[in-house]
């Protein structure tokens, strides 16, 4: 999926909280970025995942109690690049997925803004 000069990179999101999800929009704005799909629970993420149109997604490690590894899954086999969220570390990371960037949270710009840099090459 190639983007046309000027055009915001499209992300998933998958994000369970609302107010992060909210704040996360307004940052990744400022990085020439836009959520063109939300998913705050693991089979809407599945769903958008298969089937979606976008460049990047940023997975919440846990999303509302169940691991984000399914969706993490189909990514990588569409050859989709992804980037973790989460307040645990590498550690909360699935093992397979741990070659992917992480970022903490709760998010700071310059750390995200370098990830999505380093995920889309």
């Amino acid at each position: 999926m190639t983007r046309a000069p000027g055009e915001p990179a499209r992300i998933l999101l998958v994000e369970d909280e609302a107010l992060i999800a909210l704040m996360l929009e307004d940052m990744l704005e400022g990085m020439d970025c836009a959520v063109t799909a939300l998913a705050p629970r693991v089979p809407l993420g599945i769903s958008l995942a298969e089937s979606g149109e976008f460049e990047l997604a940023l997975l919440d490690v846990n999303v509302a109690g169940e691991n984000v590894e399914p969706v993490a899954d189909i990514l990588a086999a569409r050859g989709i690049p992804f980037i973790f969220a989460t307040g645990y570390g590498e550690a909360g990371v699935p093992l397979k997925h741990r070659d992917r960037p992480v970022v903490a949270k709760p998010f700071r710009s310059e750390p995200l803004e370098s990830a999505i840099k380093k995920a889309l090459g």
